[in-house]
């Protein structure tokens, strides 16, 4: 097997010093499928304590369960001492951990068939006491052992399994398949930060819409993201091809892979549908401000799934403004007042969620040449001096509260308000003296103090 030579040469430092060495985990699998490799995980005969006198630079992240991490030549290598695992209490970690002298007595406690493959670096021998190179071979996800016991010992297996199966292209064999569904209310013991890494790396893969399908038909969309099954069966008109959950996963799937701000907006771009459908009195199905429903049900689910605030606002903004309609009887007024609105530097990701949305309503390619001169439109206008909000004015409140001689409060806002309307339509209006002039007059004629206050 073709690995750097500097692993070779971390395992011979343990050889040299009478201890066992192996890779482990994801490294082997992805070497064995020519895959890259991003992580290099060590399983070793030797104590945490032992591998510090070996290494100079040495990190605990999980001594209680027998992990070190080492930083050596470049890598960053985690080494876990051969263990095995007894009772699972609170479904997430083992009551108890018991180091082992034996290879084949750790790979027992992994989750799954092609996790649990070690190769011996120095002797180039590989170790698949499970048969996880018969179950790469065949494409499949293997629990090991008795599924339902692996998932009541770690619920987060559960979500890993369809993990997998999306991010490899693997089927789930049928056992282990049928235990996630009897397992699935398992994952409510699982925190939500590694439910939602989970879920993040579900939307990584080239097509997420096959975990999310696997989370659906095992029982476990409805223990994570029961706002997202509530789109099963809920059908659109006649444009979609698809219910509302098809179209929300093939949307996602449509959307940029290496950008998760826009997949998770495209994942829930119309998860309000459901709590605003109407049927009108032709018998079609309406959905009049599910943008606006949709964005307050994405804060409450990411912020259920432990998303930074940062990334909630991303994507509740995106969800927020997917439902533009441009034509091409749009004024440059209505083009600037679009860029004003969702702000310039989103609009490169709001009109890749738009494309994703109309390739997701029958999942096949589509190019909008509505959208095409859009972007052409908004690029035009763009290179126009314009101004896009309100520090862009030539003045601000201070020039406002000096020349109209009023004290700092509400009224200063809304003439600045008034004013970046104005510019938003005649953009030669943005010079101190025109817009002092225009403040003056709409304060003298339009503003009353009293009732403003």
């Amino acid at each position: 097997m073709k690995i750097p030579k500097e692993i070779r040469e971390f395992a011979k430092i343990y050889r040299s010093n009478g201890f066992k060495c192996y890779l482990v985990g994801g490294a082997v699998r992805n070497i064995l499928m020519k895959k890259g490799i991003e992580d290099y995980d060590m399983a070793t005969d030797a104590k945490p304590a032992e591998t510090k006198r070996l290494f100079k630079r040495v990190v605990n992240t999980g001594i209680k369960h027998g992990t070190v991490t080492v930083f050596f030549k470049g890598f960053k290598i985690e080494v876990t001492t051969f263990r095995v695992e007894y009772q699972y209490s609170d479904g997430r970690h083992p009551d108890k951990v018991e180091f082992v002298p034996s290879i084949y007595e750790d790979l027992k406690r992994r989750d799954f068939t092609i996790n649990s493959i070690a190769y011996d670096p120095l002797e180039d021998r590989i170790i698949d006491p499970h048969g996880g190179m018969r179950d790469i071979k065949s494409k499949i996800i293997r629990a090991i052992g008795n599924p339902e016991e692996r998932f009541k010992e770690d619920g987060l297996r559960l979500l890993r399994a369809c993990r997998f199966s999306s991010q490899l292209g693997f089927k789930i064999e049928e056992n282990t398949q049928n235990a996630i569904k009897v397992c699935h209310e398992y994952i409510g013991r699982i925190s939500a930060e590694r439910i939602r890494d989970e879920l993040v790396k579900i939307l990584a893969t080239e097509k997420p819409s096959k975990g999310i399908l696997c989370m659906k038909d095992t029982g476990l969309l409805s223990e994570v993201i029961p706002e997202l099954d509530s789109c099963v069966d809920v059908e659109q008109r006649e444009m979609h091809c698809y219910d509302v959950f098809f179209h929300s996963i093939y949307t996602c799937d449509a959307a940029p892979s290496d950008d998760m701000i826009l997949r998770l907006a495209a994942l829930f771009h119309d998860i309000g549908k459901p709590d605003s459908l109407f049927i009108n009195e032709h018998g079609e199905p309406r959905f009049h401000n599910h943008e606006i429903i949709g964005a307050e049900k994405t804060e409450r689910i990411m912020k259920r799934l432990k998303f930074s605030n940062q990334e909630i606002s991303s994507v509740k903004h995106l969800i927020m403004n997917h439902m533009f309609n441009y034509s091409e009887e749009w004024s440059d007024a209505a083009v600037r007042r679009f860029i004003a609105r969702v702000r310039e530097e989103n609009i490169p990701r709001l009109l890749a969620l738009r494309r994703a949305d109309q390739i997701g309503r029958c999942n096949r390619y589509f190019i909008s040449e509505n959208l095409i001169r859009f972007e052409e439109r908004i690029k035009r206008v763009l290179k126009e001096k314009n101004v896009f909000s309100r520090k862009d004015l030539a003045i601000d409140g201070n020039d406002i509260m000096q020349y109209l001689g009023i004290k700092e409060g509400r009224m200063v806002g809304i003439i600045l308000n008034y004013l970046f309307e104005t510019v938003l339509e005649s953009p030669d209006a943005n010079s101190r003296q025109t817009l002092l002039e225009i403040a003056e007059r709409f304060y003298r004629e339009r503003l009353k103090p009293d009732k403003v206050d």
